[in-house]
């Protein structure tokens, strides 16, 4: 009888990694194939001394390992290359019907009535056990993460970005009907580590759990991870592997581009395959999400300034902007003729942030509160500002990128302004994502995007150059906007 050898075997290790059993040449393809090149990789010491040649490898040559959320790729790689591949001890889906899943929301008797795509993020998780679910800012991760937590009777882990986020988190989950038993973590004592976990659900930064001994994992059999793409890759693997047992694991992410702390491939391996539910756009068409407006302002300047600018460093030109007393007199003047609540977003505290501030603060009409939030703002306070906002028509927020792109939602936001050049698409969708909530008062919003024109003949500026990465962001979005070219 002729025997049939199989190219791939796929064998289980646990719920973090499978082995692939292969000859070495395939073994060498996999390794390569599952690899990235780090971002900056150029202008680390170790490539500069030859140490390393910049990439991260997924598929260990000596353990034969693999994360197991990326065993759907390994399928397709297995098929493109025509490489046969068993995998029948690798994971089963489950079957969820949709009445089943009718059933189950119904006697959760929530204060907010899911969307469908909701619903479908919610089967889907639910089938698959494992996956990566991609939804704008502003569709409602929390609830889909709340009927994840109610459906499942394990100890649930959800690990979040920002302290922010561990409290705004906890108050969604109140605002569903709550019934749940719920311990937030935002620090790294080890009395939380010590402690017996006698809660329904841990809510907690990645920061604050890292360090924290596999013991303590332990305790969880549902791992949750939001705003997925925020989190520090080293800092990721070591929390999810530690939860070396854990079988349900869901990522939720708003987009998975550039600007992600940990790569697609990273966070689909402890996760799971991305399942993409719904776009800005339909949410928008649907009055899910309150209608953008994008007015691009594009400041130009004297030609002495730009033949100044013309030869200065990224650096130097970044600085000479964000420094600039005309461009900020802009800033303010724009800030305090607009109607509603404004959010204006900087990305250098002591030079520019401060200093807007400090000229709105001193120009306000009486009355009129504003607000000025950075890193060194506790979160208590960042909460108290959110809540005294959500109740205000006309205040003021001038906050850092780094605080208020992510995690923030004010639902009564009626403007936005970019009062730092940046290209990144993560931070500025996710910016834009605190204005697109809708409220009873307010159903849309508008993003004043500040452009700097430096062109020196041939020459554009970088931070022209970034502009330009903005705007392909709002082609690609397919969002609306108008150019406005402004002297200055």
């Amino acid at each position: 009888m002729e025997t049939v050898n199989t190219d791939i075997i796929v064998k289980e290790h646990n719920e973090v990694f499978v082995r692939l059993d292969c000859e070495r040449g395939i073994a060498q393809e996999i390794h390569e194939h599952f690899s990235f090149y780090v971002p900056g990789y150029r202008f680390m010491p170790a490539y500069k001394s030859r140490m390393w040649n910049g990439k991260i490898y997924l598929y260990n040559l000596n353990t034969q390992q693999i994360y197991k959320g990326l065993l759907e790729e390994v399928k397709s790689f297995a098929k493109n290359r025509n490489y046969s591949i068993d995998t029948q001890d690798s994971d089963v889906s489950n079957e969820f019907s949709a009445f089943e899943c009718g059933q189950f929301v119904e006697r959760l008797k929530l204060k907010i009535t899911p969307r469908d795509y909701q619903i479908d993020g919610f089967v889907h998780a639910v089938r698959n056990n494992r996956c990566l679910l991609l939804s704008p800012t502003g569709s409602g991760k929390s609830l889909m993460i709340y009927m994840l937590s109610r459906f499942y009777p394990h100890k649930k882990l959800i690990i979040v970005p920002t302290i922010s986020l561990v409290h705004q988190m906890a108050k969604d989950f109140d605002d569903y009907g709550n019934k749940l038993n719920i311990r937030m973590i935002t620090g790294t004592s080890k009395k939380d580590w010590k402690d017996n976990i006698t809660d329904d659900v841990v809510i907690t930064t990645w920061q604050s759990i890292y360090k924290m001994p596999k013991t303590w994992f332990q305790h969880f059999g549902v791992v949750i991870g939001d705003e997925a793409h925020l989190f520090k890759a080293k800092s990721l693997t070591s929390i999810l592997e530690k939860l070396s047992h854990c079988r349900y694991r869901f990522g939720f992410t708003g987009t998975l581009d550039d600007g992600s702390q940990t790569h697609q491939l990273v966070l689909e391996g402890l996760f799971g395959p991305t399942k993409s539910l719904v776009k800005t756009k339909d949410l928008m068409e649907n009055n899910q999400l309150a209608k953008l407006r994008i007015k691009i302002l594009v400041l130009k300047y004297d030609k002495e300034i730009t033949k100044q600018v013309s030869k200065m460093k990224y650096a130097d030109e970044m600085d000479f902007i964000v420094r600039n007393q005309k461009r900020n007199e802009f800033i303010n003047n724009l800030a305090l003729s607009l109607d509603g609540n404004t959010l204006i977003l900087f990305q250098y505290v002591e030079k520019h942030g401060k200093q807007l501030y400090d000229m709105i603060n001193s120009k306000v009409k009486k009355g009129r509160k504003v607000f000025f939030v950075f890193g060194g703002t506790d979160g208590e306070t960042r909460e108290s500002i959110r809540e005294i906002t959500e109740r205000e028509t006309n205040a003021i927020i001038i906050a850092s990128y780094g605080t208020y792109s992510t995690g923030i939602n004010i639902k009564a936001l009626h403007n936005i302004i970019f009062a730092s050049p940046s290209k990144s698409k993560i931070r500025n969708l996710q910016s834009i994502g605190r204005g697109l909530r809708v409220s009873d008062n307010k159903d849309q919003c508008t993003l004043f995007d500040i452009g700097d024109d430096l062109q020196h003949g041939k020459k554009v500026n970088y931070t022209l150059k970034h502009l330009y990465e903005r705007v392909k962001i709002y082609n690609q979005e397919k969002f609306e906007y108008k150019l406005y070219k402004i002297g200055i």
